[in-house]
C-alpha cells in the first residue's frame, strides 16, 4: 500500500492528502464546503437567469395576447354596436314613416268625413227652414241636399286593417331573445360549464336546426316543381261553402267584391267572414296544389271538414282556430297563423304559391314558385325545440297541429281585403299526369 502522509501548506491554504504522488483537498475542509457551495450556487444562478427570460417571454406573451383579444373584441363589439344602432334606426324610421303615411290618411278621412257632415247638416237645416209657401225653394234646396247625399266619394284608405308599423316591437323582442340566449350560450361556453368545444357545437347545430328543420333528406325539400307536380291535386271551388261577397269565377277563381251575390241558403256556407273552401276531402297520401295570386290580402290553407262556418268573424277566419292554418299575403310579408298564432317570415312577393300537405306526416309547407324553382316559406310541422329556446308559434305547433289531422282537411281561401283575387293554379300537363283524388 502506498503510504498516506499529511502534507502541511502555508497557513490558510486547504489541507491536501498525499496519496502516493496525487495530491486532493481534503473533503472535511472548510474551505473545500465553500468552494463546493459556491459552485452550486453558481449553477443555480445561471438556471435562474435561463428560466427568468423565458418567464418574461410569457409574460410579454400573455400581455399582448390579451392586448390583441381585448383590441379584436372591442372591434366586434363596436361592429354589433353599429348593426343595433342601424336597425334601430330603420326600426325608428320604419315606425315615423308608417305614422306620418297613415296618419295622412287617416286625418284627411277624417277632414272629408266632418266636411261633409256639415254640409248635410247645414243643406238638412236649410230644407226645415223653408217656408211651407215656397214650393220652388223647398225643391231648391231639397235638390241641393240630395246632391250633398250623392257625394259619397270618399278617399280611400290604402291600407286596411293593420298598422304594419305596429309589428316593430315583435320583430325587436325576436331579435333580443336571440341576442340573449347567443349571449348566454356562449359565456357559458368561455366559462366551460360542462360543455367542450365539439359539445358546443353540436348544441349550436341542434339550435339552427330546431328553428329551421334540416329537410335536406326529405324530397319535399328539393327546389324542382317536378316531384311536387306527382302529387298534383285538382281542387274545383264550393260555391255551397262560399260568403255572399265572394264571386266565383267556374271553379278555379274567386274574386272579393263590395255588392252581395244572392247565393242560395246552405248549412256549409260562410256567413260572417269572406272564405271559400275547395269541394275536395283530403285524408291520405300527399297532395299539391297552386294558387296565383292576383291582387290583394289573400290567405291560403286548409281547414278541417267538421268546421262550422258560421261562427264569429274573429273565430272563422283561418289559422285564428285549432282546426285551420293558412299563409297569408298582407301587401307587406307572409304571415303563417294557427291557433290564432302568427310568424311573420321575411321573403319577397311570389305570384304563385305552392301548397303541400303531407298527411301522414302531419306536415304543411308553403313554397313561393318562380319557374321551375321552389322555395320554402314555412312548415307547419311537430319539431321540438332546442332547451331554452322560446318560440310561441312553433309551441301552439308542437301543442295542438296534431290534432288537425284528427279530421279530414279541404283547401281553404280567405280573401281579405275587398280587392282580393286569386285563382287556383293550372299545373302543367306534360310535367305529371294529374289524378283528382276522391
Amino acid at each position: 500500500m502506498r503510504d498516506l502522509t499529511l502534507a502541511s501548506g502555508e497557513a490558510g491554504a486547504p489541507c491536501r492528502w498525499d496519496w502516493g504522488a496525487e495530491l486532493s483537498i481534503c473533503p472535511s475542509c472548510p474551505q473545500a464546503q465553500q468552494a463546493k457551495f459556491l459552485s452550486d450556487v453558481e449553477n443555480e444562478l445561471e438556471e435562474l437567469a435561463v428560466t427568468i427570460a423565458q418567464a418574461k417571454k410569457m409574460v410579454e406573451l400573455i400581455k399582448g395576447a390579451a392586448t390583441k383579444e381585448r383590441e379584436r373584441f372591442e372591434k366586434l363589439f363596436a361592429e354589433a354596436s353599429e348593426v343595433l344602432a342601424a336597425f334601430q334606426k330603420e326600426v325608428a324610421g320604419f315606425i315615423e314613416d308608417g305614422e306620418r303615411f297613415m296618419l295622412g290618411e287617416a286625418e284627411a278621412d277624417l277632414r272629408w268625413k266632418e266636411e261633409r257632415r256639415a254640409k248635410l247638416a247645414q243643406c238638412k237645416q236649410n230644407l226645415e227652414n223653408v217656408p211651407s209657401t215656397d214650393t220652388i225653394y223647398f225643391l231648391q234646396e231639397f235638390q241641393a241636399l240630395k246632391v250633398a247625399m250623392e257625394e259619397n266619394l270618399s278617399p280611400a284608405l290604402s291600407f286596411q286593417n293593420e298598422l304594419n308599423f305596429t309589428k316593430c316591437t315583435q320583430g325587436v323582442s325576436a331579435v333580443k331573445d336571440v341576442l340573449s340566449a347567443a349571449c348566454k350560450k356562449q359565456w357559458d361556453h368561455l366559462q366551460g360549464k360542462g360543455i367542450d368545444g365539439l359539445k358546443f357545437q353540436e348544441t349550436e347545430e341542434e339550435l339552427a336546426e330546431s328553428r329551421f328543420p334540416d329537410k335536406s333528406n326529405n324530397p319535399a325539400c328539393l327546389e324542382s316543381r317536378d316531384y311536387f307536380l306527382k302529387f298534383a291535386f285538382i281542387i274545383d271551388l264550393d260555391s255551397d261553402t262560399a260568403d255572399k261577397f265572394i264571386q266565383l269565377f267556374g271553379t278555379k277563381g274567386a274574386k272579393r267584391v263590395l255588392c252581395p251575390i244572392p247565393y242560395p241558403e246552405s248549412p256549409t256556407r260562410f256567413i260572417n267572414c269572406e272564405q271559400v273552401l275547395g269541394e275536395n276531402l283530403m285524408n291520405r297520401g300527399n297532395y299539391y296544389w297552386e294558387v296565383e295570386l292576383i291582387d290583394g290580402w289573400v290567405s291560403i290553407g286548409v281547414i278541417a271538414e267538421d268546421f262550422n262556418p258560421q261562427v264569429s268573424y274573429n273565430y272563422s277566419r283561418l289559422g285564428r282556430n285549432e282546426k285551420s292554418c293558412c299563409l297569408q299575403w298582407n301587401g307587406q310579408n307572409y304571415v303563417a297563423w294557427f291557433g290564432g298564432c302568427k310568424s311573420v317570415i321575411q321573403q319577397p312577393f311570389f305570384h304563385t304559391i305552392g301548397v303541400f300537405l303531407e298527411y301522414s306526416e302531419r306536415a304543411l309547407t308553403f313554397y313561393g314558385v318562380k319557374d321551375s324553382k321552389m322555395t320554402c316559406l314555412q312548415q307547419l310541422k311537430v319539431s321540438h325545440l332546442a332547451k331554452g329556446q322560446f318560440d310561441p308559434f312553433q309551441n301552439k305547433i308542437n301543442q295542438q297541429f296534431a290534432s288537425l289531422f284528427l279530421y279530414k282537411l279541404k283547401p281553404a281561401f280567405f280573401l281579405e281585403s275587398v280587392d282580393a283575387h286569386l285563382q287556383i293554379g293550372p299545373l302543367k300537363k306534360d310535367c305529371v299526369s294529374v289524378l283528382k283524388r276522391r
